[in-house]
């Protein structure tokens, strides 16, 4: 008996721990979402210092450059908000899959462009980072 209610404490604190990853990991990627455009801080929170980024345009490359493409924004006014849909998340113990719709809303040229990405991440001494990223952008309608 005493073994079954050690079982079930187990199996209820580690569904709790699996809960608060995923919630974490949600709000993990919101935050960046929101910020993404504008904060070098959110780039260097995000991504891992090992990641391997696939972009859209089928180039590849690491936080590097990420971050030295932040430096270079400067004072460009943001035209372009972000926004995640279907968020899909899955967690393999300290990896975890993280699966959605990116919309990119570019208010000066009045249009939305849809992205499919997926990132892995990985739980370091207690806080999730991106090591791996693919975007691949939705075609339009008639545009194939």
């Amino acid at each position: 008996m005493r073994t079954i209610i050690l079982t079930i404490l187990a199996i209820l604190v580690a569904g709790q721990c699996w809960a608060d990853d995923k919630e974490e990991l949600q709000k993990l990627l919101h935050y960046f979402i929101d910020n993404a455009a504008s904060s070098a801080e959110a780039h260097q929170r995000f991504w891992a210092d090992d990641l391997v980024y696939t972009s859209s345009a089928g180039k590849r490359f690491g936080k590097a450059k990420i971050m030295q493409g932040m430096e270079t924004a400067g004072d460009e006014p943001i035209t372009v908000n972000y926004a995640a849909e279907d968020i899909d998340i899955r967690l393999l113990g300290d990896t975890a899959v993280v699966a959605f719709k990116l919309v990119a809303n570019d208010s000066v040229k009045g249009k939305k462009n849809y992205y499919l990405n997926t990132g892995t991440f990985v739980k370091r001494q207690g806080d999730w980072f991106v090591i791996a990223w693919q975007a691949t952008q939705i075609p339009r309608e008639g545009s194939q």
